[in-house]
């Protein structure tokens, strides 16, 4: 009992990991699953075409989809064209509050296409089937050999690995290529992820442990926000469906006004200069969201975004 206790407690503690972890395993028995069952090189002038597709469609699909899912960009598009109206904003104070969270999301959202084309490009055949189509590699190999023969020999590389040890040696293979750019994706996006967290954290408005704290804060008030948001809600129906049926007329429990419900659920920007943790927190805080409104100029780096995401936490990812 105690190691199975263990066992979840480190899984809490390390969900967002496992999380990604889990999407990129899911996203690899994907891509071999269409490369083995649905990939089938035409081996002619469409090579090209049908190779790129194969790659990229795909990862596209995907970083669409991470898009959508996100719980984070739900929170920012929610009523943001009537949002509008309500704020004063500039087109560069605007693009300062919502630029950043478009980049935690888009950098979520990458996970999973990255590592379709990571893998992808480890097995190759994808890469293999639409570079032989290309016309860079007709004019490495086939210069002054007869141009059409020797494309149609090139269309035939993907289906006939014979043929590739007819491609001169000082022209690299083109499953040594394709591993080539799969290591290259996975060296690229590990260092900006480092130069980008690094960046972040430096560039912190509070301290390690404060931040910890804020942590603990956002997630905790988000769990009793929705409790006593269904307790509210629960108790609002009954009230109504009992005047409805019954012709009983009970005192309505409070509701915060529409405005209210505005103002806390604007994204929040941490503040270097007041020391709140949520806008529900400033809201309460500044004689019931009087001044509310988070301030401009207030923003939090990208690795700070965690609260939106812990508040939405129907997302996951």
């Amino acid at each position: 009992m105690e190691n199975l206790r263990g066992m979840l407690d480190i899984c809490i503690r390390h969900q967002t990991v496992l999380g990604y972890s889990l999407v990129s395993l899911l996203t690899a028995a994907s891509e071999r699953i269409f490369s083995s069952v649905l990939f089938r090189c035409p081996c002619s002038s469409w090579n090209m075409l049908y190779g790129s597709v194969f790659l990229l469609v795909p990862a596209l699909v995907l970083f669409l989809l991470g898009f959508m899912v996100n719980a984070r960009m739900r929170h920012l598009l929610t009523g943001i064209c009537r949002r509008k109206t309500r704020c004063s904003s500039g087109p560069r104070e605007t693009c300062a509050r919502y630029c950043p969270v478009l980049l935690q999301v888009a950098a979520r959202a990458a996970v999973a296409p990255l590592t379709w084309v990571a893998v992808a490009l480890f097995r190759a055949s994808f890469y293999e089937c639409a570079a032989s189509g290309n016309g860079l590699l007709k004019n490495l190999v086939c210069n002054g050999k007869g141009g059409e023969e020797c494309q149609e020999l090139l269309f035939q590389i993907p289906c006939n690995e014979k043929l590739s040890e007819k491609i001169p040696a000082e022209v690299l293979s083109l499953q040594a290529q394709s591993q080539l750019l799969g290591w290259l994706v996975i060296t690229v996006t590990v260092t900006l992820y480092l130069i980008t967290t690094c960046v972040s954290h430096c560039t912190s408005p509070v301290s390690y442990l404060q931040l910890k704290f804020w942590k603990i804060y956002s997630k905790t008030e988000w769990e009793l926000f929705e409790t006593k948001a269904k307790e509210h809600a629960t108790r609002l129906a009954e009230i109504n469906t009992n005047s409805f049926f019954e012709g009983t007329n009970q005192e309505p429990p409070g509701t915060p006004s529409n405005e209210d419900w505005w103002k806390i659920s604007s994204c929040y920007t941490l503040s270097s200069q007041e020391q709140y943790y949520s806008m529900l927190h400033k809201y309460v805080s500044t004689n019931q969201g009087s001044s509310a409104r988070s301030r401009e100029g207030d923003q939090n780096p990208p690795v700070l975004g965690f609260v939106d995401e812990t508040n939405a936490s129907e997302s996951g990812f």
